[in-house]
C-alpha cells in the first residue's frame, strides 16, 4: 500500500454482518480517532452507499431479522436474482428506478426493509444530510474508458496469478453468505461446479468487473457533488481540499 496507512482491509470475517449503517458507525469512531492527530482523511473506494453513509448519514432502518435475511439469500440461490428484482420493482419502484438492480446485495437489502417495515426502501433514504464534525471534499478519479478497461482486465489477471481460484475454493462451503455475492466470487463457483470451463471464468470476471465498473461511474456521475480529476492531476486533487 505504498506505505500508506489503511484501515477496513483484512479487519472483519466474510461471517460478519456488515452493512452501511454498521460501516457509519464504525468509520465516525475511526475518524474521531484519526482527526486528533491529522487534518485530512481520505474515504476511499467504489461502494457510493458506504460513502454517502459516512460523510452524509442515513435514516434509521427498522432491525432485520436473521431469518428474513436468510430466506431472501436462499430465493436469490433458488429462483435468481430477476425474481427478487421483480418483487422490488413492485414494492418500491421509485428506487428499483435508480438502483444497481444487478448488484444482489443491494437488491436484497432494500427487499429486508420493505418486507420489515411494510414501506419502501426508498422512503428511508436521508432527505437532508447528517451533521459531521469535518468538511466532506467529493473528488473522483476518471481514466479514459479504453484505459480503465485495460487496467481492469490487467488487474484480473494478477489476481488470478496470486491464487484467486484456490481462494475461492477454500470459500466453498461459505458461499451462500452475502459478502460473496460479488463479482469476483460468482464467476468463479460456477467454473469450480463444472458449469463453464477456465477461459469462459475469466471472460466473465472481466466482463463483469469492466461492467461493475461502469456502474460505478454512473451512480457517482449522478450524485451531482463529485469534482471530476484526472490520475495525473496531482495539483488539482490537492486543490479541491484548500
Amino acid at each position: 500500500m505504498d506505505g500508506v496507512r489503511h484501515y477496513f482491509i483484512d479487519s472483519h470475517t466474510i461471517t460478519d454482518s456488515v452493512n452501511a449503517g454498521r460501516y457509519e458507525r464504525e468509520c465516525l469512531a475511526l475518524l474521531d480517532i484519526l482527526f486528533q492527530s491529522n487534518d485530512v482523511v481520505i474515504l476511499s473506494g467504489g461502494t457510493g452507499l458506504y460513502i454517502n453513509a459516512v460523510c452524509f448519514g442515513l435514516d434509521a432502518i427498522p432491525p432485520i431479522s436473521p431469518s428474513l435475511r436468510e430466506n431472501l439469500f436462499i430465493r436469490l440461490q433458488q429462483e435468481g436474482l430477476e425474481s427478487l428484482q421483480n418483487e422490488l420493482r413492485q414494492l418500491d419502484p421509485v428506487y428499483a428506478q435508480t438502483a444497481d438492480l444487478k448488484n444482489p446485495i443491494r437488491v436484497t437489502r432494500a427487499l429486508e426493509v420493505c418486507l420489515t417495515s411494510g414501506q419502501p426502501y426508498s422512503s428511508f433514504r436521508r432527505q437532508q444530510p447528517a451533521e459531521r464534525p469535518f468538511r466532506s471534499v467529493m473528488v473522483s478519479l476518471e481514466r479514459p474508458r479504453e484505459e480503465l478497461y485495460t487496467r481492469i482486465d490487467t488487474r484480473m489477471d494478477a489476481m488470478l496469478e496470486a491464487g484467486l481460484v484456490d481462494e475461492v475454493q477454500s470459500l466453498l462451503s461459505y458461499r451462500h453468505l452475502p459478502a460473496l455475492q460479488t463479482v469476483g466470487y460468482q464467476e468463479v463457483f460456477p467454473y469450480l461446479d463444472g458449469t463453464y470451463d477456465y477461459e469462459e471464468m475469466v471472460r466473465l470476471l472481466k466482463r463483469n468487473s469492466r461492467r461493475y465498473a461502469k456502474r460505478q461511474l454512473t451512480w457517482f456521475r449522478n450524485q451531482g457533488n463529485y469534482q471530476w480529476v484526472g490520475p495525473d492531476e496531482d495539483e488539482r486533487i490537492l486543490n479541491c481540499m484548500i
